[in-house]
């Protein structure tokens, strides 16, 4: 196809979150030479999945408040002046009392988003920028042009060649046994399904946002929440629904912690590693990034100046022993009493705008590994799986204080109960419907339990090489796994010894773990199966990358990654 060749010619594939903050770079950069295609599947751009009817209900909210979001062109607090009559009054918001600090309802949110979107296409079409909107518009496949170093966008009806794809396709939930096996959803989204009327008792995978998401959802279609003259809420069960109960069974049998007042609202700090000291330390190391330098510099050190008495009191712990100590309490405390006291501390840290500062430090931590993880050994790589991320995915889950109190509310009703499973427990379909869910308890007893209703509520996966949507790249080799090499073969053969079919050995000797996904180099650019990176082909979808980028980091996260790939694009100096 002949095109203007002065102009970049960029297709962004996908017009939620992650394309919204993709064009936002792209229309603010220097360069006007463009001509910009963007592929949305859906009628709506901006909200994507998490802030649209597919992910939300008007009962769910955002874990971020206004303070918190990255700018884009104006703030909710602006926005809201404007905001459509009868959407303010869906939602009871008064603009004039709008509070930059509280959360908001998801699908208010992804209003706001959907008018960011319009307005930078007005800023576009004031530059001079062409934008090309395909609504309701699959991309079926990518092909690379070895040639000219373009990609090729397939849909349905049409092929169009471009300078540079960027995909942003957002989340994917796979469908396994949803539609085949009564009673078994393969993810609580879109919540509309779980409108279900119930008298039995359900079983949830997991404790995450995500479960939270699907345990309101299904206590307001078969009860009702009810503020007493105290201001304290309840819990009535409906009459039709009186065995009604939800039963979440997660690994660590907890609860995350409870939204607070974050000081730096964006997952930044002055005092993390610069990309120079990053490289210099991997000079010193074989190559590798040690993750003990990363929790030593990127968090113990924060604190030296910051918190004296909790640097003295970490100081010489490994991340091993930090961990222990940070989930001892949590695990002798019964979960839903941990809940009750968090939830004080949190109304507390929020009305004195005064931060909990370790928490905090956490999700700084955990935002500073997601980028350069690629670099760990994979011994490291398996101790941030094992050892630290299951304490930062409760951590920094920051649960909004309204969701709490439901959870506390149902729990109080004899409603909402959670047990520990062990890391073997499995989920076992039912031809006639429902699960077994067979697991070892506390007391390491093997228990086996029927229930007619399941809901997987792990969150995102992070799906695997073979899953990779687009298949002629992959029949292309231009996309390869996600590997991480050990820094020891001796480590590499106790995991082959234990069952580790993931180790695989290399042609030198050494040895390799494969990661889910596939691999990316530090501007987000696709890698072949012979190292070398794709000039044309970039990717910000992270259940595709989550093997080099372990951390979803939200709005964060697109904002950080979508100047990286600009930069990239227009060979800029990254700092």
């Amino acid at each position: 196809m002949k095109y203007d060749k002065t102009k970049k010619r960029v297709a962004i594939l996908g017009g939620g979150p992650s394309g919204l903050f993709m064009y936002k770079r792209l229309i603010e950069h220097g360069s006007t030479e463009l001509e910009i295609t963007i592929y949305e599947r859906k009628s709506l751009l901006g909200a994507g999945m998490p802030y649209s009817k597919d992910g939300a209900n008007d009962e769910h909210v955002t874990n971020v408040s206004d303070n918190e979001i990255p700018e884009i062109v104006n703030t909710i607090e602006e926005w809201l002046q404007s905001a459509p009559k009868e959407l303010l009054e869906r939602f009871n918001i008064n603009p004039e009392k709008f509070n930059e600090y509280k959360v908001l309802p998801r699908i208010l949110f992804g209003y706001y988003l959907s008018s960011q979107f319009e307005l930078l296409q007005e800023i576009a079409a004031i530059k001079g920028i062409k934008t090309t909107i395909c609504y309701q518009t699959n991309v079926n496949d990518i092909i690379y042009n070895q040639d000219n170093k373009t990609a090729t966008i397939v849909t349905k009806n049409e092929k169009e060649e471009y300078d540079y794809a960027i995909i942003c396709t957002g989340h994917n939930w796979p469908i396994r046994y949803e539609g085949k096996v009564k009673g078994y959803y393969d993810a609580p989204y879109p919540p509309s399904k779980l409108a279900l009327k119930l008298n039995h008792a359900v079983a949830v995978r997991g404790s995450s946002l995500t479960a939270i998401d699907a345990i309101r959802t299904l206590a307001r279609c078969n009860g009702t929440f009810i503020n007493d003259e105290n201001g304290s809420l309840h819990y009535e069960k409906a009459e039709d629904s009186s065995d009604f109960k939800i039963m979440i069974h997660s690994r660590s049998g907890m609860l995350p912690a409870v939204r607070f007042h974050l000081e730096d609202s964006h997952l930044s700090n002055d005092s993390l590693l610069s990309r120079e000291e990053i490289d210099e330390h991997r000079k010193e190391n074989d190559g590798f990034l040690s993750l003990d330098f990363v929790f030593k510099n990127n968090f113990k050190e924060i604190f030296r100046t910051k918190d004296p008495d909790f640097y003295n009191r970490i100081k010489d712990l490994s991340i091993e022993e930090f961990v222990e100590e940070m989930m001892e309490l949590r695990e002798r405390l019964d979960p839903f009493q941990l809940l009750k006291a968090e939830y004080a501390q949190a109304e507390k840290s929020i009305k004195r705008q005064e931060s909990i500062y370790w928490k905090e430090m956490l999700a700084v931590l955990s935002f500073a590994m997601n980028h350069p993880a690629k670099y760990l050994s994979a011994e490291d790589m398996q101790r941030l799986q094992k050892v630290l991320m299951p304490l930062i995915s409760i951590v920094i889950a920051f649960v909004p204080q309204k969701s709490c109190s439901e959870l506390l509310a149902l729990h109080h009703a004899g409603v909402l109960d959670i047990t520990a499973v062990n890391q073997d427990s499995s989920v076992e379909p039912q031809h006639g419907g429902g699960i077994i869910y067979k697991y070892l308890d506390e007391n390491q007893d093997q228990k086996s339990e029927y229930y007619n209703t399941f809901v997987d509520c792990i969150g995102q996966p992070h799906l695997s090489y073979e899953e990779f949507p687009f298949k002629t790249l992959l029949h292309q080799k231009a996309v390869s796994p996600a590997k991480l090499k050990f820094k020891s073969n001796e480590m590499a053969f106790e995991a082959l010894e234990s069952g580790n079919t993931l180790v695989e050995k290399n042609l030198d000797g050494s040895y390799s773990l494969q990661v889910s996904g596939i691999a990316i180099n530090d501007n987000f650019q696709i890698i072949d199966q012979y190292g070398a990176y794709n000039e044309a082909i970039y990717i910000m979808a992270v259940p595709y990358i989550g093997g080099f980028n372990p951390d979803y980091s939200g709005l964060d996260f697109c904002e950080a990654s979508s100047l990286r790939i600009v930069q990239d694009i227009y060979k800029e100096v990254i700092i």
